[in-house]
């Protein structure tokens, strides 16, 4: 099972719906980790400002920190591997690192008028 793990930037919020400006990304995001919640995938997220030490006890991210600092997050981790830092992914690169589609299928519509039905 696939298991995300968010380390985001000192934010207010993890929705990004705080204060006067709505930062349209991190709305996006958070919809896209409910997304990937509904489709049975573990996601983790981590605020430097509300949990600090989360980021000092994965050593891989606390090695980014001290290499990069903290203006280059967010670092996106699955399964404790380094995929993306420096900004959020997009929900079609989550679903193919999480091998899930992205969209179901479409289902081809029948109607009993249709073929050789004696419906109508």
């Amino acid at each position: 099972m696939s298991h995300f793990s968010i380390f985001d930037p000192a934010l207010c919020c993890s929705t990004g719906v705080c204060g006067a400006d709505v930062d349209q990304t991190l709305v996006t995001f958070a919809a896209d980790c409910q997304w990937l919640k509904q489709q049975g995938i573990t996601v983790e997220r981590f605020n430097l400002s509300q949990q600090p030490m989360a980021f000092v006890e994965n050593a891989l991210v606390k090695r980014f920190l001290d290499t990069s600092g903290a203006e280059s997050l967010p670092v996106i981790l699955l399964n404790g591997e380094m995929l993306l830092a420096g900004r959020y992914p997009t929900r079609q690169e989550l679903a193919r690192w999480a091998k899930i589609t992205l969209e179901a299928p479409a289902t081809e519509a029948t109607s009993c008028c249709s073929g050789k039905s004696a419906c109508c």
